[in-house]
């Protein structure tokens, strides 16, 4: 990461803060800071000095440096690069990192096997191609330019059917509470 690029440490004490199932008064009494502060701090509209972020710490029963290396990167903007390292054969990310929601790509002859469950809402687009897709005891069939969305616990498994097949599937990222802010590709 750039020593000039700024960290969203809010994202990271308000991941750790669910995770432990803590309100935000909760961490506040723990804190000794206040509720408005706190959330101005989760939502990124104000940065902890060193002193505030270790009492956070200490209140999540954590350190300073794990809450900054959970930090996300301050980022707008990063573009992906269709001869970037796939990953894994026939998928690849199309977003980096861990943020509000997750990408892939799926080329060729794909067989996702087993049946899926997603937390949050996902979006399967048909880029090139044919896909089946079986979701909630229905098969659908998607051609190319066919967008199938599934809402977060619906069912489904789904595989492309030829050589050039090429599936984008985007989703709420499953460190996103349903209804709140909401799973990764299928």
């Amino acid at each position: 990461m750039d020593e000039k690029e700024t960290l969203r440490v809010g994202v990271a004490v308000r991941r750790r803060r669910r995770a432990m199932a803590l309100t935000l008064a909760a961490v506040a009494e723990r804190s000794g800071l206040s509720v408005p502060f706190l959330s101005q701090i989760e939502n990124e509209r104000a940065r902890p000095s060193e002193r505030s972020l270790q009492q956070i710490a200490d209140a999540l029963n954590t350190t300073t440096v794990a809450l900054l290396d959970a930090a996300d990167p301050a980022r707008t903007v990063d573009v992906v690069r269709a001869t970037d390292d796939p990953g894994r054969p026939g998928a690849r990310a199309l977003v980096r990192g861990q943020h509000q929601m997750h990408a892939e790509e799926f080329t060729g002859e794909h067989d996702a096997g087993r049946e899926l469950v997603l937390r949050n809402d996902a979006m399967l687009y048909v880029a090139d191609g044919t896909a089946q897709v079986e979701a909630e005891g229905r098969a659908y069939r998607l051609e190319k330019g066919d967008t199938l969305y599934l809402s977060g616990g619906v069912r489904h498994r789904w595989r492309a059917g030829d050589p050039d097949t090429r599936i984008l599937v985007v989703a709420v990222a499953e460190h996103i509470e349903a209804g709140g802010t909401g799973g990764t590709g299928a």
